[in-house]
């Protein structure tokens, strides 16, 4: 077997949390749009899991350094983009946040501003998973809203999602 800690590591752990973040905010998998930053290894694996999960793969928007991966697009696609493009008239990040659920960060520091985090629906799930610095610190996005849901990948702050979590149990399973 192969395991590839960025994809299923990442898949797995993300996707555990946000079965209870949804339970939290009183929300239904197949109802929340979720908005993924960043379209590499990683986000394209979770994305595909969450839909696995019961996400709605018309609720699911992929956000790379072009913008919002849609039908049509033809900068920076590959086959693997293509298959999860949306029909949108959304362009950017900022765009694709407006209204949504949850936020999976997969992608760079700094991306995420408070304003952003602000337009999101109400009771929203951010997960702010880019290392070494989250798409938003844990500490800007608290400021922005009093009912967000907020994890990073980070050890120093409340709510880690990290991949590294599940490694013992993942091979542990795999083992018996």
């Amino acid at each position: 077997p192969v395991f590839h800690d960025d994809q299923h590591g990442t898949a797995i752990i993300s996707g555990a949390a946000l079965l209870n973040a949804v339970e939290l905010a009183g929300k239904s998998l197949s109802q929340v749009r979720v908005v993924v930053s960043g379209a590499g290894a990683s986000a394209l694996a979770c994305a595909s899991f969450y839909v696995l999960l019961g996400v709605s793969r018309e609720n699911l928007m992929l956000v790379d350094t072009k913008g919002v991966v849609f039908a049509g697009r033809t900068a920076g696609m590959n086959e693997h983009k293509a298959r999860v493009a949306a029909k949108t008239s959304r362009r950017t990040l900022a765009e694709a946040m407006e209204g949504a659920d949850v936020l999976l960060g997969c992608s760079a520091k700094g991306l995420v501003s408070p304003e952003m985090v602000r337009s999101m629906a109400e009771k929203p799930v951010v997960f702010a998973l880019a290392n070494p610095d989250p798409e938003i610190t844990y500490p800007e996005a608290i400021a922005a809203r009093d009912d967000l849901i907020m994890a990073t990948g980070r050890s120093d702050y409340p709510n880690q999602v990290n991949n590294v979590l599940g490694f013992p149990f993942i091979f542990r399973g795999a083992l018996d």
